[in-house]
């Protein structure tokens, strides 16, 4: 038999759209109906009606929960949210694990603070490095979720080497349309990752059609030039974009990934039911049906 994956959907793709009135029972039979049966948590309040709803999705659906998202220290000085560094929350985050079945933690982001300061960077790796080991301890494995401003070069390193570098048993969860527009070969950046990602992130690149606006208006060129160089890049369902789809988890899966997670940011007003159901479709185009 083959190796294979699971492919999965990222909780961030339905919950905003769903907001404040979340039902994750409600969200994850709908998710069964159109065949998937995997999902990353995440941008979903973990109230204990939540968790106990996605504990019973599990036992009545057969379902599967690859990772939770968590957060070290707060994105912002003073802003609110559950972080490990609280002693109380970090109870809790393993608490909800434990009920989920789920032995893997993703960062979804650095702190801004972080973001382009070198010594801050290395900063922020180190406590990573801290808290993975800390969680090891625990039997979770903690992971880090890229975006673009990660490929920013500082003295010659993009900040995700940076904390690779400073970071050993920090693993990393890759975004395929974030590799692509921080500038790198999502193939060969996966490939270089190679060992260090049990999580890969599906999601399609692609230039939308921007409307001209009416140039003879006194605002026309700048609202062209706001739509060209702002609203023309966007998250795709997958084949609806340029990325090498196959290539990305062929390569993510000989480097040891597990779980392939449909993530797209915006559905730009889909329903994103609708948006998943076409990647799944195109997915199963691709040969990976057995792998829902």
């Amino acid at each position: 038999m083959n190796k294979k994956g699971l492919i999965g959907v990222q909780m961030s793709t339905i919950a905003p759209a769903k907001m404040p009135s979340f039902d994750a029972y409600e969200v994850m039979a709908k998710l069964t109906d159109i065949g998937f049966y995997c999902a990353e948590i995440s941008q979903v309040p973990m109230t204990k009606e939540n968790v106990l709803g996605f504990k019973k999705a599990i036992d009545n659906l057969g379902f599967n929960i690859s990772s939770l998202t968590a957060s070290i220290d707060p994105m912002f000085p003073g802003m609110p949210g559950e972080y490990l560094s609280n002693s109380e929350d970090y109870k809790k985050y393993l608490e909800d694990a434990k009920t989920l079945n789920c032995d893997m933690f993703r960062i979804g982001m650095m702190p801004m603070g972080a973001i382009g300061k070198v010594v801050k960077c290395i900063d922020f790796a180190k406590r990573a490095e801290e808290y993975a080991l800390k969680l090891k301890e625990d039997g979770i494995d903690l992971y880090y979720h890229n975006h673009h401003i990660e490929f920013l070069k500082m003295e010659g390193k993009y900040l995700l080497d940076i904390i690779r570098e400073n970071a050993p048993h920090l693993g990393f969860e890759l975004d395929t349309h974030w590799i692509h527009r921080g500038g790198e070969n999502p193939v060969e950046f996966i490939k270089k990752y190679s060992g260090s990602v049990r999580l890969l992130h599906l999601k399609d690149y692609k230039i939308a059609n921007v409307e001209m606006p009416d140039m003879t208006a006194p605002d026309g060129m700048q609202k062209f030039v706001t739509a060209f160089f702002d609203k023309s890049v966007r998250f795709a369902e997958l084949g609806a974009g340029s990325l090498p789809i196959k290539e990305c988890i062929e390569e993510g899966l000989k480097g040891g990934a597990e779980y392939f997670l449909i993530e797209q940011d915006d559905c730009y007003g889909r329903d994103p039911f609708d948006s998943l159901k076409d990647s799944r479709d195109h997915l199963i185009s691709l040969g990976y049906k057995d792998w829902f």
